[in-house]
Parts: structure tokens; C-alpha cells; sequence
């Protein structure tokens, strides 16, 4: 028995449960996690990001000040941090709930899920620096530190090994350092370099348009279940996507709108 901070008791106890599998699946789907779409799956399918934290954060924001101009210890501060915690409480509630509907709906519809291998602490490491070698874009690393942790990929992650234990699914996992959003899903070529503003590119081998999330979500596919591009830091590398010819860059702007003019460019 325990009572959180906003004042809600609960009481935890234990019984034994048998959970019956789920009918037997052959679909396999690959899951990359992001921002801008918590959840994009190698089928296509986006499933968009409510920003839980950034639908209270005004709310929060006024209620801490107040809660700052309080006397510590007093009636109408304690009343307050209940204020605080409870908006906080809210926040932590709807994206769990969230999470649940995403991660119950890819086992029950799929028997092989992959998924990327991430670093969530080193994505979301601080980018300030020292005092000898500052860091640069400090107020923009911050605010995607923030939203990489209120979309929860580590939490994601926990909910869908334990459900694929509970119910009979498969968890794969792709290298960590595979470039998975660099390699075209299609022919395997691998490009240097990629901004993370670019979300759809076309590749200058094969022609292929690919939506960023969707193509990585696909490579997760093949890279974790032993597929290809076979080598996971590089795949099939072309000539198109060596240093050494100006190429392997993010494709022109005239190539990602027109693909027609892909095949101009291989003569370059």
C-alpha cells in the first residue's frame, strides 16, 4: 500500500494468471521509433506524437511559479505541490496509456517485431559542454532531449519484450549503429550524410523516393532479421555514395522533387 504525491492510495497485491498466446502470426514488421511519429512501422503506417508534456507545460509552468512564491512549509504550499504533482500525474498517465495502445496493437497484429537497438542516454545527452569548448545549438538539443524523453522509446521498448514474452511474439533487434536512415531500403546504397530535416529523399542509384521513417523501419526490418543491406554500417556501397566523387551526399534538391532526373546524375 502506498500513496503518491498527489494524494492517490494504491494497493498492489499478487495472484497467479495463466495468459493464453495468441493465435500464431507470420507477419513480421519493423518499428523505428521517433519524434515526429512516436511509432512509424516498415507497412507505412505513422502513429503520430499527442506531445503529452508540451499539452500541460503552461499548466505546469504556472503552477510551479506559484508553488516558487509560496512560504515552504505552509497549508498553501503543501496545497500546491499537490497541484504540481497532480499535472505531472496527468501527464505521466496519458502517456503510459498511450504507450499501451501502441505496443498492444503491434503484438496482437504481428508475430516478428524489430526494433532499433537505441542509446536513449546517449541521444539524449546534454550538448552545453565546457567551459574551455562550449556546445553549439544548446537550446535546440535541449528541446529534442526533451521530446526524444516524453515519447518514452525506452519505456516502449520494456512493454513490448514483456508483452511478446506474455503472448508469444518475437523481439528482434538491429544494430545500434546500423544507418538505417541512410540506406535505401530498395538497392542497399548507403549516403553520407543526411540532415535530420530531410524526410524524404530520393536515392541517387535506383531512383526509389523513400519517406525517412518509413525506409528506416524497413531496414530495421531486414537488418535485424540477418537481411539486408547485409553490412550493417554501410550496406552496399555504390559509386554514387563514395566521398571521393562528390557524391553519397543527400541528393539534390532537383532529384528529391523531380526523380526523373536521377538518372542524369550517374553520369557525373
Amino acid at each position: 500500500m502506498r500513496v503518491d504525491a498527489c494524494g492517490r492510495w494504491f494497493v498492489s497485491f499478487m495472484v497467479e494468471e495463466h495468459i493464453e498466446p495468441l493465435p500464431a502470426s507470420t507477419s513480421g514488421v519493423g518499428v523505428d521509433l521517433g519524434v515526429n511519429d512516436i511509432v512509424v512501422t516498415s507497412d507505412g503506417r505513422k502513429s503520430g506524437n499527442p506531445r503529452h508534456l508540451k499539452r500541460y507545460r503552461r499548466r505546469l509552468k504556472l503552477a510551479q511559479r506559484r508553488l516558487s512564491r509560496k512560504r515552504k512549509g505552509s497549508n498553501r504550499w503543501r496545497k500546491q505541490v499537490k497541484r504540481v504533482a497532480r499535472i505531472h500525474a496527468r501527464v505521466a498517465d496519458t502517456r503510459s496509456d498511450h504507450q499501451h495502445k501502441l505496443t498492444t496493437g503491434l503484438i496482437r497484429e504481428h508475430g516478428v517485431i524489430a526494433l532499433e537497438d537505441l542509446n536513449v542516454r546517449g541521444m539524449t545527452a546534454s550538448a552545453k559542454g565546457t567551459a574551455e569548448a562550449p556546445g553549439k545549438k544548446v537550446a535546440q538539443k535541449a528541446g529534442l532531449n526533451r521530446s526524444i524523453l516524453d515519447a518514452g522509446f525506452g519505456e516502449i521498448r520494456r512493454q513490448l519484450e514483456y508483452k511478446a514474452r506474455f503472448y508469444g511474439r518475437t523481439i528482434v533487434l538491429a544494430d545500434r549503429f546500423a544507418p538505417t536512415s541512410k540506406t535505401c531500403s530498395e538497392c542497399g546504397a548507403y549516403q553520407a550524410d543526411m540532415p535530420l530535416k530531410v524526410r524524404v529523399w530520393t536515392c541517387p542509384d535506383c531512383g526509389a523516393v523513400n519517406d525517412r521513417d518509413s525506409n528506416a523501419a524497413r531496414n530495421i526490418l531486414a537488418m535485424a532479421a540477418g537481411g539486408r543491406p547485409v553490412d550493417v554500417h554501410g550496406g552496399r556501397r555504390t559509386p554514387s555514395a563514395t566521398t571521393n566523387s562528390g557524391c553519397g551526399m543527400l541528393a539534390p534538391v532537383e532529384m528529391r522533387t523531380n526523380p526523373e532526373c536521377v538518372g542524369a546524375s550517374h553520369g557525373r
